[in-house]
């Protein structure tokens, strides 16, 4: 190959690599002489090199390291044979060579696309190999890429990770840090790192990292408070058709807020919002994008939040007491007689006391079926996964079939809202069967007797009225949630209308009230409602009234012993035993 026999042959070449070898390791100082070399310069001081000019090119080059006969096969032969296959890079590199077969990159080689980048574009030829850890080559990405990708290379120099880059921050994002090196994919593929389903987990590799943060002075919330909010939870739940980071800050053009050319600029933010919601911020600014409980919410969100975070508590406690108590009382006296004493029996309901007319029992069926679908819809969203959830997950997509059934289980709790309103206007017999629901002056006393007696603070049985605060206080609970729930879900649903007339924080509002009273509806429904129809040991399996309408319940009133019993019970101004 360009060299005569006569000058250096090969068995020469033979013996003295052969001889190297034993010379070097008896004698390491002999290395030079010997003609071996550290492995640092081994192709420049190879013998290959009396013949060959490419010794210096690879001393200087990522494969300085790599003698010429780990890639050159039939090297010793001399003169070399023609048509011996050159080096391939998968030798040594088999799962970078794997990851680029399977990229867009290697199936358009595969296809003949004779342009398309191979391991020496961006690498560099086999003997000029550039060392891809160095600050050198990682500032040279963008250019690499830009070979081919020159409008995006442009729309990235001028971001604000290219300017990052182009100033020596080494540990700004390049191209390969968002698409990859050697595995690139099209962002239709869904194991791309650009696919929209894996936007946010590539963002938040530098952005959810509280040393870059700190190190580049970002804020450190970005990702929890993008998790946090609808889009966050749409996009964990699997709704690929949701704003991601990129929707918003764009994907190569990124800038900073303060830019009056940068997408999320306040100036600019109606426009950038109004891609996915016509007419957001017509008639105000869209105000906070990100912000986490307690830090940079709007100040309704944050009296709001802590409002619920005082009552639930408080109410949920309050009826675990008073429900634990009663239960305590009633299962002794039921349950568990004393020695010597009669058990105590359940008597039928008093004749003629109906709980609930029909049209009443087949509200509060549909009604029931509603709200556990919107229990078991909407809390999937917030912990999409709960193994509770994965149902409703598995039908996830491009559709978000979550969201239309819970959309349309609101609408129908809505639907039912009204109907019950207008059976109430038509029905002289549902109408008064209703005003005993009204609060009273005496429910107050009820309530504080009753309570101090359940918990032990009170030994005469209190009077409980046929409707007691018991009933009026759900009833009433059930009338406040609704008409809550539905105003701020539907200011949700149709969350185009809001943002067009109303300020974003009132979405934000809506949001926080919408998920608080859900949680405390739930809670008041499993301690208050299901105890009173199933685990109140007078009607123990079930009340069936919202079955038949009449009760199981006892003749006496609550709390009183029919038979049996020494405990007294008020009616009045008297007591009987």
């Amino acid at each position: 190959m360009g060299c005569q026999p006569r000058l250096f042959p090969g068995s020469a070449i033979l013996a003295a690599i052969l001889l190297m070898g034993p010379l070097t390791i008896l004698f390491p100082g002999a290395a030079r002489m010997s003609g071996q070399t550290p492995p640092a310069t081994a192709a420049a001081e190879s013998p290959c090199a009396s013949c060959h000019d490419s010794g210096e090119k690879v001393s200087k080059s990522g494969h300085a390291t790599v003698a010429c006969q780990q890639c050159h096969v039939k090297h010793e032969e001399f003169p070399h044979p023609e048509g011996v296959p050159k080096p391939v890079c998968a030798t040594c590199h088999a799962q970078q060579a794997g990851e680029h077969a399977r990229s867009i990159h290697g199936r358009q080689l595969k296809a003949g696309n004779a342009a398309a980048p191979g391991c020496d574009t961006c690498h560099g030829s086999a003997h000029e190999t550039a060392r891809a850890h160095t600050a050198e080559f990682r500032q040279g990405v963008p250019a690499a890429c830009g070979m081919c990708h020159s409008d995006v290379a442009g729309h990235y120099e001028a971001s604000v990770h290219g300017k990052a880059v182009a100033a020596g921050r080494l540990d700004a994002p390049v191209c390969t840090d968002c698409h990859g090196e050697h595995g690139i994919l099209p962002k239709s593929d869904s194991a791309s790192r650009v696919h929209a389903g894996h936007i946010r987990d590539t963002c938040a590799r530098c952005h959810g990292n509280l040393t870059l943060s700190r190190r580049f002075g970002l804020p450190a919330d970005r990702i929890t408070s993008f998790d946090s909010s609808f889009h966050g939870l749409a996009a964990r739940s699997g709704v690929q058709s949701v704003a991601n980071c990129a929707s918003c800050h764009g994907f190569h053009d990124i800038l900073p807020s303060t830019d009056p050319k940068s997408k999320t600029n306040p100036k600019n933010l109606a426009a950038t919002c109004g891609s996915c919601h016509p007419g957001a911020g017509a008639r105000f600014a869209i105000g906070t994008i990100h912000f986490m409980e307690g830090s940079r919410e709007p100040e309704p969100v944050r009296w709001a939040r802590l409002f619920y975070l005082v009552l639930i508590p408080a109410t949920i406690g309050f009826m675990l007491l008073h429900q634990g108590g009663d239960f305590v009382r009633k299962f002794r006296r039921l349950r568990l007689p004393a020695e010597g004493a009669r058990s105590v029996a359940v008597l039928p309901p008093r004749d003629g006391a109906v709980r609930m007319y029909l049209p009443e029992r087949l509200l509060h069926g549909a009604l029931a079926l509603s709200f556990f679908t919107l229990v078991w819809t909407g809390f999937a969203l917030k912990y999409p996964e709960a193994w509770w959830a994965q149902p409703l997950m598995w039908l996830e997509g491009h559709w978000s079939i979550r969201g239309w059934i819970h959309r349309i289980a609101g609408a129908t709790m809505i639907v039912l809202a009204v109907l019950h309103v207008v059976t109430l206007l038509t029905s002289r017999r549902l109408r008064e069967h209703w005003l005993e629901l009204i609060p009273r002056a005496r429910d107050a006393r009820e309530l504080v007797q009753g309570t101090l007696y359940r918990l032990g603070l009170r030994r005469t049985v209190p009077l409980r009225s046929h409707h007691s605060y018991v009933e009026k206080l759900e009833y009433w609970a059930v009338a406040w949630g609704t008409a809550l729930m539905g105003i701020t879900g539907l200011m949700l649903w149709f969350n185009n209308w809001s943002l067009q007339y109303l300020p974003k924080w009132w979405l934000d509002l809506a949001t926080t009230l919408h998920f608080y009273e859900a949680l405390l509806a739930t809670l008041a429904i499993l301690v208050w409602h299901l105890y009173s129809v199933i685990f109140d040991p007078e009607v123990y399996p079930m009340d069936t009234a919202w079955l038949t309408g009449r009760s199981v319940r006892p003749q006496a009133p609550d709390g009183a012993t029919p038979t049996g019993g020494t405990e007294t019970h008020e009616t009045g101004s008297q007591q009987t035993t």
